[in-house]
Formats: structure tokens, sequence, C-alpha cells
């Protein structure tokens, strides 16, 4: 039986993943593309340690509190507890991922997208900016962001950058199953690719997201 509320039905879910650090980013998004945005609800998505549950919908300012520490290390936790609040609490197809830090330069995009995915067959799983990293390396990105360790290792997997992605709910599903290993890890995106059952990853969608996200100036 399933007991979600039948009110919180929506086909695709879009998540915005902010800090209450960049609270700013947030609002600039708001004043901008999210301006009259309403093609789906959409949640931004801020760490609380002090919630008395695990996770908090503020459907009025449109913000999702996961109980996650809100810096950028617990970033893979804090990705995976706000798709776990969302599948708990509603009926969909896909959650749209994407970052305070984007400007969706391309209206029609998101639209053209969900078109896309509920008429394609077979269906896609998991699609985004497709990176294939075809042998393991380790990842520098502490030099972008210090607060990370150094030399994390990166496995040979198959990944779509965090600039934007989708996945359906089987495949979020899925990664739920896997929440303790995805929490081990600190590139989120990675994370994700990697965790995902190579089954659902068949028929990926690879999406030049760059010619339609840019960051903000």
């Amino acid at each position: 039986m399933n007991l979600k509320n039948l009110q919180n039905t929506s086909d695709f879910i879009l998540l915005i993943f902010n800090c209450k650090k960049y609270n700013y980013k947030a609002l600039k998004q708001k004043e901008t593309w999210l301006k009259d945005f309403n093609l789906m609800p959409y949640f931004h998505v801020i760490g609380e340690t002090n919630l008395d549950s695990d996770y908090k919908f503020d459907t009025t300012n449109k913000v999702l509190y996961v109980k996650i520490e809100d810096d950028y290390n617990s970033l893979p936790k804090k990705v995976i507890a706000a798709y776990s609040a969302v599948n708990n609490e509603y009926i969909f197809k896909y959650i749209f991922k994407t970052d305070d830090d984007q400007e969706l330069v391309f209206p029609n995009f998101l639209s053209t997208i969900q078109n896309l995915l509920l008429s394609k067959i077979p269906k896609s799983h998991y699609g985004g900016y497709l990176v294939d990293v075809d042998k393991p390396y380790l990842s520098q990105y502490h030099k972008i962001h210090p607060e990370l360790p150094e030399n994390i290792p990166v496995l040979k997997t198959q990944y779509c950058s965090g600039r934007f992605y989708f996945l359906s709910d089987l495949a979020v599903e899925q990664l739920i199953r896997k929440m303790e290993e995805i929490g081990k890890e600190y590139l989120e995106d990675y994370a994700i690719g990697y965790n995902l059952d190579p089954v659902l990853k068949k028929n990926m969608l690879n999406i030049q997201t760059n010619k339609y996200f840019v960051d903000f100036l």
C-alpha cells in the first residue's frame, strides 16, 4: 500500500543544493530564472542538524531541510538524504538536480527534457553531462575546495556532472539502499554515478548541460 500523500504527486521535482552560508545565491535564482517557475515543484536543499526529524519540507519558502551538516564535505550525505526525503513524501517519476550557483540560460530546456523523458523508449533512468572515468586516479579537487581531503580516489565508472542531472524513481530507490556507501564519499556527482546499479545506467541520456546552465557571474 502506498502511504504517500496523493497531493504530493508530480512527474518531476527539481532539487537545488544550497546552504545557509550562500543563501544569497538561492535568492538570486529566485529573482531570475526561478521567478515565475511553475513547471514542477522545486526546493532549495539546506543542511540543518537541529531538526527534530530527518527532514522538513517548507513548501511556502520552497526549502527542504535535511538533518545533515551544512558544509561542502557533507554534500554526498546531503544529496542522498534529500532524495530519500522526496522518495518518502512524493509520488514522482524523475528528480532533477542542480546547484545554487547555476543560471538556466535556455528556459525551454527543462520542459524539453520533461517531454523527452516521458516519451522515451527505452526509458532513461540517469542522464546529464557524461563523464567517463576509464582508469582510476586521485582527484585534485581540493585545489578548488581546500576543505576536501587531498588525493580522493576516483575509480573507474561513468557519472553525470553535478551541474545538472536527472534520476528516475527507480534509480532513486536503488541509491537510497546505498546511502551508507554514498555518505562515505566526498565528490557528490561521482558518488551517485559510482553507486548506481549498472542496469540503471543503460540508455543513459548524455546532455551538453553547459549549453543550458552556466555559472552565475
